[in-house]
């Protein structure tokens, strides 16, 4: 084959692979926002390697919850919220935007403080500044960019995971022990334990993904013009391409969880860190990576920075999004990504409110590293009913048809629900008992 057929084959090889990389990938990554890396970096210093297991053993389950989200956007064409309005009874339609509503706003508000908290170790301008600079930057990008521009800013923010996979093979650990860690599950029965575990599985298996990939499936479907007389027309290629998103986005997420656990225990805990107070003491387990460099601990700052506001900048609009969504569809409002401001005055309007709120949040005294620790153990209890929620969606077959869960998906999708109900449980139990 000649050169230039070879370099044109392999481009369109390329594009295709790229094609299919979608809400998966832009989901995968924002799992992991500054919620996330504040969470997996607590657990890591307070424990050690005693939670690593979390990350291999969440994966099936992640990859079970979202592929049945993005399948129920994609087979019906619409959101989560606007199924359960045509099929359910009002009480549960607002219990699930409220639920939705809440959890997002105190979200954004704790990652937007974190977003602050990192800048300022950059450059130490008032914590207030950072905040309104970053809420601005946010609703600016959200509400005035198109879907498509959007969405690729989306999936190049994602590069931003790879400081802590990268810190993994620069620092000296003991792999027999991290190994066995990862695949030897190690549980104590306190609250701390159950506190922190609650907020790694609320942080990985998060409310606001559900509907985020749903309604992203949704405006994929409408992107592609592939509705037909109100309904998706949907082939098992077109699934299986969802899938590989999917997975490929949660795997992703999962190996980035399991790299900031690891370098959090190798680095901060060993070395007798075990409590995070601060965005400082966060950017610590990065210094390796940067060890050998003049001024290493400004460089571990600057890494870590950078991946905070990266990923604040890509979950913010995720979660205010997510919300829109939700109401949007509560109550027959236009909604997407993909509409102008002056066609969707209702869906953007929650965009902003709810990020104004979470702003607000930051001025109220809490400190913004506990903050995001918090926000994501109130994501593991909200996400429970949530996911029930979701089962009931998935295995309707007057919805869902020839796509309807399958043996495998729905045994996945009740161990998670049952899961994540027993670490809610245990964790209000022992705090009873405390």
């Amino acid at each position: 084959m000649p050169p230039e057929k070879k370099t044109r084959a392999k481009r369109n090889k390329l594009q295709k692979i790229l094609s299919v990389i979608g809400p998966g990938i832009t989901t995968g990554a924002a799992d992991d926002d500054p919620s996330g890396i504040a969470t997996y970096s607590q657990t890591g210093a307070q424990f050690g390697y005693g939670q690593l297991w979390t990350a291999l053993y969440m994966l099936p389950f992640m990859m079970a919850v979202q592929e049945a989200c993005a399948r129920i956007g994609m087979v019906t064409g619409k959101g989560i919220a606007a199924i359960v309005k045509e099929n359910y009874n009002a009480k549960i339609l607002y219990t699930v935007v409220g639920l939705v509503l809440i959890a997002n706003t105190i979200n954004i508000g704790a990652d937007l403080g974190a977003m602050a908290a990192a800048a300022k170790l950059i450059l130490p301008l008032p914590f207030i500044v950072w905040t309104l600079l970053f809420t601005a930057s946010v609703l600016i990008l959200e509400i005035f960019t198109t879907y498509k521009v959007y969405a690729k800013i989306l999936k190049w923010l994602a590069l931003c995971l790879l400081a802590y996979p990268l810190t993994v093979f620069i620092v000296k650990m003991p792999w027999i022990t991290v190994l066995k860690a990862t695949f030897i599950p190690h549980i104590e029965f306190n609250f701390a334990f159950f506190f922190i575990i609650t907020g790694v599985l609320g942080t990985t298996i998060s409310p606001y993904m559900f509907f985020w990939e749903t309604s992203q499936e949704v405006e994929e479907v409408k992107e592609k013009k592939w509705m037909k007389h109100g309904l998706p027309s949907i082939r098992k290629s077109n699934i299986l391409s969802m899938r590989i998103d999917n997975n490929t986005g949660m795997i992703i997420s999962e190996i980035t969880t399991w790299s900031i656990l690891v370098v959090a225990a190798t680095v901060l805990h060993s070395k007798g860190v075990t409590d995070i107070k601060t965005a400082a003491d966060a950017a610590r387990a990065l210094e390796p990576l940067v060890h050998s460099f003049p001024h290493a601990g400004y460089l571990s700052k600057l890494i870590f920075s950078i991946g905070i506001i990266g990923l604040g900048f890509l979950a913010v609009p995720v979660l205010s999004g997510s919300a829109a969504y939700a109401v949007s569809e509560a109550v027959n409002w236009r909604s997407g990504l993909n509409l102008k401001l002056k066609r969707a005055h209702g869906f953007y309007g929650i965009i902003t409110i709810a990020t104004l709120i979470g702003l607000i949040i930051n001025f109220i005294g809490i400190n913004p590293v506990k903050a995001l620790v918090f926000s994501a153990v109130l994501n593991g209890v909200a996400a429970v009913p949530l996911i029930f929620l979701i089962i009931k969606i998935s295995v309707n077959k007057k919805l869902m048809g020839q796509y309807q869960s399958g043996m495998l998906s729905k045994i996945m999708l009740w161990i998670t629900f049952f899961a994540m109900s027993s670490a809610a449980v245990v964790m209000f139990y022992m705090m009873g008992r405390g």
